[in-house]
């Protein structure tokens, strides 16, 4: 049986503006149990998001991403929910939601929630009906319950890889204690696919998508959006697999989801979004999700595994644009989120591109370099066309933190027995004020502390240190931040390669130039009127290696504009 809806909260806010902000928004990733704990317990909670949404206002961010702050045994992070009709109670309450979506809309900052529709936490009551209704039952048809091979079904029922490394099939037990059915599960054994063929599913995620767009949130991001569907018929991924054939990825019934999904956005007052987390190689195939009556961006991981080089980041943003262009999509830019090596360390590294499967523990990292280098890339992804992502905790320069390995607790580092340091690194929680843990993350009365430890030296790295210091990383991304609202030539639009010295990046976006340098050498910056913000320190005319600077080229002046047809 699908779950009731529940009826809109009385005083649910709507969203208000133009209907476009979506294509130039600035949009903070909020991972809620690492942000701020307003009631001491060592957890972040929504109390702390909504006591500081000013900070939030101040920063300049259009929209507040929260990871999924639903009911979940967190045995990934959240991403195994047990209720989406709920918030986890280590965060709050229902009505804490809703009062946080009123307060950031009347601070001009709309809120999107996290859906993840291919799987559900082991503990939701759907699984838990199924586990107790046997083989052949109906209420395991909304999932991927199936005989093993073999003579006594020992065997998984196909060799398909997990996304975090190891199976994708566990074995139940029976009520009579005999072995039972294998059920599929792409991520952890406590987060078992749903069966997308069955209407149970689809009806239940559109009543999820009403709920929350009834209390006023703007839009949806959508977990591993192109791992919905799976063949039915259980096939093994072929060594090179035709565009739409793998069993598990991208197939091609995904997209009639995403066009109910639409239809229903569409049908609410003011621009309802659809964001899709969408691992796809395929530039035609990525450009597909974002067709006019599916979702409204999806997010560019390309730009963010690319390793410190013009060429390579030039590669990657004419990719981007282009394959956005036919279907009349904005790009999205990112540099890290609660999966990734953070830029101050992975720019600070010999290989500075990023993969999964390359993370190490004791990897050698060069911070200074790596804070040369994040400040710059900073300043390029807010100059480059469609919308930006800030991951909490990069505005103020945050490294990865190297943390003991008694204390992890993600499942990557434990199915890969230890190799891999998993993603707690970019999760710790926010350094805020004060000289020692918890740096006003908790109240001083705390009874207890962070969730995950801080490293000592983040005292340098507070919001309060950062705020009176003018060259600081938090001061950067404000001005570039109020810039990027300021220059009609920045956001969304078109832009102007200018060809420059070897090593450079040197774009135009109206009477904005972004001159970016890579190489080992100073360059010349070329000729413009004045300069609006620099990642570092110049020297008279010449941009050092690894910065950024934004140009001013005035129309109608001495010097032409740069991107006059």
């Amino acid at each position: 049986m699908t779950m009731p809806a529940v009826d809109t909260a009385p005083d649910a806010p709507q969203p208000h503006g133009d209907d476009l902000w979506w294509r130039s928004a600035v949009i903070y990733q909020v991972y809620v149990r690492s942000f701020a704990d307003a009631n001491g317990d060592g957890t972040g909670d929504l109390a702390g998001v909504r006591a500081h949404l000013p900070y939030l206002a101040e920063l300049g961010v259009d929209a507040i991403w929260f990871t999924p702050w639903y009911p979940s045994p967190l045995a990934d992070g959240g991403y195994d929910v047990a209720d989406y009709r709920d918030i986890h109670p280590a965060f709050g309450a229902l009505r804490d939601a809703e009062l946080l979506i009123a307060d950031a809309l009347r601070l001009g900052i709309r809120t999107i929630v996290d859906i993840v529709p291919n799987h559900v936490s082991s503990e939701h009551p759907w699984f838990r009906e199924a586990l107790a209704a046997g083989p052949g039952a109906p209420e395991r048809e909304r999932f991927w319950f199936h005989p093993g091979k073999g003579p006594n079904g020992d065997e998984m029922p196909t060799g398909w890889v997990s996304n975090f490394q190891g199976e994708t099939w566990t074995r139940t037990t029976n009520p009579d204690g005999t072995p039972g059915e294998w059920y599929l599960h792409l991520f952890t054994p406590e987060q078992p696919d749903l069966n997308w063929n069955h209407p149970d599913v689809r009806r239940e995620h559109e009543d999820i998508l009403r709920f929350w767009f009834d209390r006023g949130v703007a839009g949806v991001r959508i977990d591993s959006a192109g791992l919905l569907i799976k063949d039915p018929t259980l096939p093994e991924v072929p060594e090179r697999p035709a565009p739409g054939q793998h069993p598990t990825e991208d197939r091609d019934e995904v997209h009639e989801v995403y066009r109910t999904w639409r239809r229903i956005a569409d049908s609410y007052d003011g621009a309802r979004v659809l964001v899709g987390e969408v691992w796809v190689p395929d530039a035609k195939r990525f450009a597909d999700y974002l067709r006019p009556d599916e979702m409204h961006t999806a997010f560019n991981f390309d730009f963010m595994s690319r390793a410190w080089d013009a060429a390579e980041l030039r590669t990657s943003i004419d990719l981007m644009l282009d394959a956005h262009a036919p279907v009349g999509a904005p790009s999205t830019w990112v540099l890290s989120n609660h999966d990734v090596t953070r830029p101050v360390t992975r720019y600070g590294r010999e290989d500075s591109t990023f993969a999964f499967a390359t993370k190490r523990f004791g990897t050698p990292t060069d911070l200074e370099l790596g804070t040369r280098r994040a400040r710059a890339a900073a300043l390029l992804t807010a100059a480059l066309p469609g919308s930006l992502y800030v991951y909490q905790g990069d505005e103020l320069g945050l490294p990865e933190a190297e943390l003991p390995r008694e204390v992890l607790q993600d499942p990557m580092h434990f199915r890969s027995e230890g190799v891999d340091p998993g993603r707690d690194g970019c999760r710790v929680p926010m350094p805020w004020a004060g000289t020692a843990s918890p740096f006003g993350f908790s109240p001083d009365e705390a009874s207890e502390g962070p969730w995950l430890p801080q490293p000592a030296d983040w005292a340098a790295r507070t919001v309060e240190a950062q705020e009176a210091d003018p060259g600081s990383m938090l001061r950067l991304y404000r001005e570039a931040l109020r810039l990027r609202r300021a220059e009609p030539g920045l956001g969304d639009g078109r832009l102007r390669w200018l060809e420059p010295a070897p090593g450079v990046l040197a774009f135009a976006r109206h009477d904005v130039v972004n001159v970016t340098n890579l190489s080992d050498a100073p360059v010349e910056l070329p000729a413009h009127d004045e300069v609006l913000l620099a990642s570092a320190p110049l020297a008279g005319d010449r941009l050092p290696p690894d910065s950024t600077a934004w140009l001013r080229v005035r129309p109608g002046s001495s010097r032409s504009r740069p991107d006059a047809p």
